[in-house]
Parts: C-alpha cells; sequence; structure tokens
C-alpha cells in the first residue's frame, strides 16, 4: 500500500517526515535520499507493530482528505510504499545430523541463521533452475 508521507526542512536541520495516517510515526534524514529511505522503513516497522498488536489498518487519506491538515503546511507530499509484512510459518524437516551441521557451517558463513539460509537457496536455486532452463530452450 502507498500513504502519503510530509516531508519537512528547516534551516539547519534534518529531512524530518511524517504520516498522517499514524500519528507518531516520524523519522529524519541528512539528505533527501536518506529520509526516503527511512520513511519506508519508518513505517514498515510501524505497520508490522501495528499488525503484531492486532491493529487494523488505516485507509491512505488522499490529498483532498489532507488539504486542510494543519501538518501539511510548509511541507511536500509524497508517497511511500510499506507492505505489511507476511506470517512466518514454522515448519519441520527430516535431514541427517551431518547436513544440518553442514547448513549451519554455511550459514553462519553467510551471516545468517539456519532458517533464513535454508529458504534464501531453496529460493536462489529456484530462480537459478528456471534461468537454467530458459537459457536451454533458446540455443
Amino acid at each position: 500500500m502507498e500513504y502519503i508521507a510530509y516531508l519537512h526542512k528547516d534551516k539547519r536541520s534534518d529531512y524530518g517526515v511524517s504520516f498522517p495516517d499514524f500519528p507518531g510515526c516520524v523519522t529524519a534524514g541528512r539528505s533527501l535520499e536518506e529520509a526516503r529511505e527511512l520513511a519506508v522503513e519508518a513505517l514498515t516497522l510501524h505497520i508490522a507493530g501495528m499488525i503484531e498488536d492486532g491493529e487494523a489498518l488505516p485507509e491512505p487519506s488522499t490529498l483532498d482528505q489532507l488539504a486542510r491538515d494543519p501538518a501539511m503546511k510548509g511541507a511536500v507530499a509524497f508517497l511511500v510504499s510499506a507492505e505489511a509484512p507476511e506470517k512466518t510459518v514454522r515448519v519441520n524437516i527430516t535431514a541427517r545430523e551431518s547436513q544440518i551441521e553442514a547448513i549451519d557451517k554455511l550459514a553462519r558463513k553467510a551471516g545468517m541463521t539456519r532458517s533464513a539460509y535454508m529458504v534464501q537457496s531453496a529460493v536462489l536455486g529456484s530462480v537459478r533452475e528456471v534461468t537454467r532452463r530458459a537459457r536451454a530452450s533458446f540455443h
């Protein structure tokens, strides 16, 4: 979903970002690019917290609805896209002890958890296989 954010900049200050649909969700960056990146991160974390707390997400406001919002005075409005995080599902797998040890070693080397490493390996392996098959079909 895309939500409107307000970009504020005063002399001798960082670029501040606030979200009219999410009171209390604010961030700031030294540059426009940093403010934009941190806005996505702040909104994503705020949404994740709301979902975890069982709160409903608001429908995105429109510029017309916010036209008289006093917080918009002197601000530039821009859209920030943030998706609600997917639910994590726990699964059991069966593997030989030596295989798990090898996976753990590779995961540590990659700076990842076992679960993250296995998911990434499976997804990347699948993408590589699709790419390999596609290339083979053109030759």
